[in-house]
């Protein structure tokens, strides 16, 4: 979701028992949020300037803890009120799927007994709880320089650590998720903070939530830190391809095989690891009789009831992830009309996998976003690249000892530069290195555009959206309602919609992915062996070979159209072309 479109969802869904998850990448964007909320309150203000000593983790800490009081402000209001129509209260067990407090709520409806009824709402009352307010760090966003003077931090100053603080010294109960793998510098802070380890009674009241792709990645990274003393209550896989924002492909690996190993190997995972952090925990003086709670979520790409209640049944997966649906939800996100409109029409050609960000990691990008026109226009004026104003993706030293960002004017004027003067490229494939070098823009800036425009704060980021794939599929704006009755299959938001079954949806992004691939080879921006290929050629054919004998499972309607198209795919990567072997000369 970026860092603007969710950076107050919580105000939206929390008290209704509906989890989300706000980004913690962008301090000032915070900072000014908070002010607008302490306003919109009457909450007074008190700012926290930049550069005023550990700025960035207080002005985060302060923004959890305001939302936190709200929400459960919030919370306590709806709890209060009658069971009426038009109440907060009402609307809480209306959006509920099916299931026990559902049924409760139910017979409390049906009673005729004004007594009896009077108690069943007493004691519904005390059954529900909000939603968390979780935050997300993205592991590789560490800046080790400060954005004023350019020095380089302390090793504890740096981006994700004085995030992670900022989140560890702040009063919510929730989770922390990780994402983009293992930052070991990061995930050794860990163990500064006491809310991450269980109290007398075994609860852990911040845990720690890692967004992997695969089995292998969730083993190593939850090894590191149950070594630490630190349990993962969470593992949430998502697709290596579609997924929104960036994008962490896999070697062909498609999510139905990776989530089959995670359903037969989940409890020898925990098997593994509560040894060693039952040892790491003595070290420190605590006891624990048994592993902690685990949660195994999904996300990335879903987008009916059917492969929802599918990945419940059949993987025992205890939920799944919607991100890009909900940008249709205005109710829920901050976003502008224009651009609602904007995601509302696009599809294949206006959302695309790009070479957008920064870091170099491939990210799905709105094309008609203002962000986008402006990046061209700045092209066509001779003036490729931003001027780079928050800083936080300077990482690149190619041309100097301290880092520049790659989307900054400043990297784009020397690396076109350097491209135009190699001798060792063609003509075609200078403009496509030319080309992946002004594709980068500036996403830390212009993400936060969403939150300051629809609150009317000022500021000069362009809008961009970093909605995924499946946002192809719809094209409606919905009620907070409704999108919740469509993901529990009350309604469908895509009836009538010629949308494969999300398992065949990741199957053909793997295949356009491998195809450009192939041809960055060839325009030399990438140096991916045929060997690489060939492993990813295999492996797409394997999965094709798993979901045949898997249909039955994963299909609940149309199992001949999906095994139909499983075979046409299957055809057309037998038919791809790879690149030629390596030739090596002779000594």
């Amino acid at each position: 979701m970026g860092t603007g479109f969710s950076i107050d969802t919580c105000l939206k869904v929390a008290r209704f028992g509906i989890h989300s998850v706000l980004s913690l990448c962008d301090d000032e964007m915070i900072e000014r949020v908070r002010e607008y909320h302490c306003k919109e309150y009457g909450v007074q203000y008190e700012e926290i300037a930049g550069g005023s000593g550990d700025h960035r983790a207080r002005r985060i800490t302060a923004y959890l803890n305001q939302l936190n009081l709200i929400v459960k402000d919030q919370f306590e209001i709806l709890r209060q009120q009658p069971f009426e129509t038009e109440e907060d209260i009402t609307r809480y067990f209306t959006l509920l799927p099916e299931g026990q407090l559902k049924c409760a709520y139910d017979a409390m409806k049906a009673e005729t007994d004004m007594e009896h009824k009077k108690r069943q709402q007493d004691e519904l009352r005390l059954l529900i709880k909000p939603g968390r307010i979780d935050v997300n760090l993205m592991t590789k966003v560490d800046c080790t320089l400060d954005r004023v003077d350019n020095r380089i931090l302390d090793p504890d100053k740096t981006d994700a650590l004085t995030g992670l603080k900022g989140f560890a010294e702040s009063d919510l109960q929730s989770s922390v998720i990780f994402s983009a793998g293992m930052n070991p510098r990061l995930y050794g802070a860990i163990a500064k903070y006491p809310d991450f380890f269980p109290d007398s009674s075994g609860e852990i009241k911040k845990q720690i939530v890692l967004k992997v792709s695969d089995y292998r990645s969730a083993a190593i990274q939850g090894r590191f830190l149950a070594k630490k003393g630190i349990w993962v209550s969470e593992w949430r896989f998502e697709s290596g391809l579609n997924c929104g924002g960036h994008a962490f492909a896999t070697q062909g690996m498609l999510m139905g095989p990776i989530l089959k190993e995670f359903k037969e190997r989940r409890l020898e995972l925990i098997e593994i690891l509560f040894p060693l952090y039952e040892a790491a925990l003595a070290k420190t003086n605590r006891e624990i009789g048994e592993p902690p709670s685990h949660r195994f979520t999904v996300q990335g790409g879903v987008g009916t009831h059917a492969e929802h209640d599918a990945i419940l049944k059949y993987y025992e997966a205890d939920a799944t992830g919607w991100g890009s649906p909900f940008l249709l939800v205005p109710e829920v996100v901050r976003i502008d009309n224009e651009h609602l409109e904007k995601v509302c029409a696009a599809g294949e050609k206006e959302i695309k996998l790009t070479r957008s960000s920064p870091l170099g990691i491939p990210f799905w990008n709105l094309l008609t976003s203002e962000s986008e026109d402006y990046r061209r226009k700045r092209i066509a004026d001779g003036k490729a690249g931003s001027i780079c104003p928050h800083r936080y993706l300077k990482f690149n030293t190619e041309f100097a000892k301290k880092p520049i960002c790659r989307s900054s004017t400043a990297y784009q004027t020397l690396k076109i530069k350097e491209i135009n003067e190699r001798d060792d490229l063609s003509e075609e494939q200078k403009a496509a290195h030319v080309q992946e070098t002004t594709d980068r823009a500036c996403i830390c800036f212009d993400l936060s555009a969403p939150a300051l425009k629809v609150m009317n704060l000022p500021t000069n980021s362009k809008l961009n959206v970093c909605v995924g794939p499946n946002a192809r599929f719809f094209d409606k704006v919905s009620s907070f309602s409704e999108m919740v009755d469509h993901i529990y299959g009350r309604i469908d938001l895509l009836r009538g919609k010629n949308r494969p079954n999300m398992f065949v949806n990741e199957l053909k992004l793997y295949m356009e992915y491998m195809a450009e691939e192939v041809e960055r080879v060839r325009l030399k921006l990438s140096n991916q062996t045929r060997e690489y290929f060939e492993g990813y050629k295999l492996n797409l054919l394997d999965g094709i070979e798993y979901y045949r004998g898997q249909a039955d499972n994963l299909v609940a309607k149309g199992r001949e159209n999906f095994l139909s198209q499983l075979d046409t795919l299957a055809a057309e990567i037998d038919a791809m072309v790879l690149p030629a072997p390596l030739v090596l000369e002779s000594a």
